[in-house]
């Protein structure tokens, strides 16, 4: 089979294309996958740069990438969940089934340590690994929703269910932003999206968006404050860390509810006394779990979402999409195709 190693972490041209034997028969509970398409995530990018390395990181020559989806090819004698010919997703925490986080959580998911990532032709996972994927998408629609689907339906419906009728602001127009943006209009929300990019907010406002704002200069909160009479969103989806939380806690309203996406930096300044003052529920998200993931494909079924893809690359042109990825153009997914 044809898969890529990381042999140092020097970037997307660290990428190395290999061939190496298809995987052993599957026996007792597990499930050979033949993989048809993966999409990248900035988690993805930061562990071929180098900057996933503490814990149980990334380790020289792994297989990368934690979002995949196929057909299942082989199962093992006790397999019970899935058969040969379904269309399925691997999750991306793989032992992450429902309920609480586990013990032995490694927040990395997928592609870490000594688990190996999906930029491959074929894997072999325990049956617990897998999810049947809504009928009505092809592969590389499936291959979005492990780690930028879960994501956005565990920040709006996780902990505490979003319900119809609230506000729910949205950051940018990566991957999680549009999921979110289309689970949250599923929900029956009002959706506010934000973007410091002017030729991305009709975009914005095609694919749902009620109010569109920019977020180029401070005080941005200001127009969220005006769209929402004065009151803030209910909930907040901040993609950016605490360099903007400022701007995204005055956009929420008294005892609202951030989810924090995605936080890089590291300052911390007076967050801390902003979240007590205005109440605010504190929400981290790490990814969310294979009910999660159950949970959410019921409601993409229902409602027949169908993921937003910007690019799609062949798989000889992995370090090309990565570095599309990179440049940060992109409104939705990319996707690498594998033959």
């Amino acid at each position: 089979m044809k898969l890529y190693r990381v042999p140092a972490f020097t970037g997307p041209d660290a990428l190395t294309q290999c061939v190496e034997p298809d995987p052993a028969p599957a026996v007792a509970g597990q499930v050979i996958v033949r993989l048809r398409a993966t999409s990248i995530n900035f988690r993805d990018l930061m562990g071929l740069q180098g900057m996933l390395q503490f814990g149980t990181g990334m380790t020289p020559n792994h297989i990368p990438m934690c979002d995949g989806a196929g057909e299942v090819v082989s199962v093992g004698e006790n397999v019970t969940r899935v058969k040969p010919g379904d269309r399925v997703a691997l999750t991306f925490h793989p032992g992450w089934i429902s309920g609480r986080i586990p013990d032995d959580f490694n927040m990395l998911g997928r592609g870490r340590h000594l688990n190996d990532g999906l930029l491959a032709q074929y894997t072999k996972v325990d049956q617990s690994e897998v999810v049947v994927v809504p009928d009505h998408l092809s592969f590389e629609e499936a291959a979005t929703l492990p780690c930028a689907g879960v994501t956005a339906w565990a920040a709006l419906q996780g902990q505490t269910h979003l319900r119809a009728g609230e506000d729910v602001m949205v950051m940018g127009t990566g991957g999680v932003a549009i999921f979110a943006l289309q689970l949250a209009k599923a929900a029956g929300a009002r959706v506010i999206a934000t973007t410091t990019t002017a030729a991305k907010q009709q975009r914005l406002r095609d694919l749902g968006a009620d109010v569109v704002v920019d977020s180029s200069a401070s005080g941005w909160h200001k127009a969220v404050l005006a769209a929402t009479g004065g009151r803030g969103v209910d909930v907040a989806l901040d993609v950016g860390g605490p360099t903007g939380w400022a701007e995204t806690i005055k956009s929420t309203r008294e005892c609202g509810r951030v989810s924090l996406v995605g936080a890089l930096d590291r300052s911390g300044g007076d967050m801390p006394s902003l979240f007590m003052m205005r109440g605010l529920s504190l929400n981290p998200t790490r990814v969310g779990s294979r009910e999660h993931f159950e949970q959410m494909n019921r409601a993409i079924m229902q409602a027949r979402i169908v993921p937003v893809i910007d690019r799609s690359f062949s798989f000889d042109r992995a370090a090309e999409a990565f570095r599309y990825f990179e440049s940060a153009s992109r409104i939705g997914k990319v996707v690498i195709q594998i033959e």
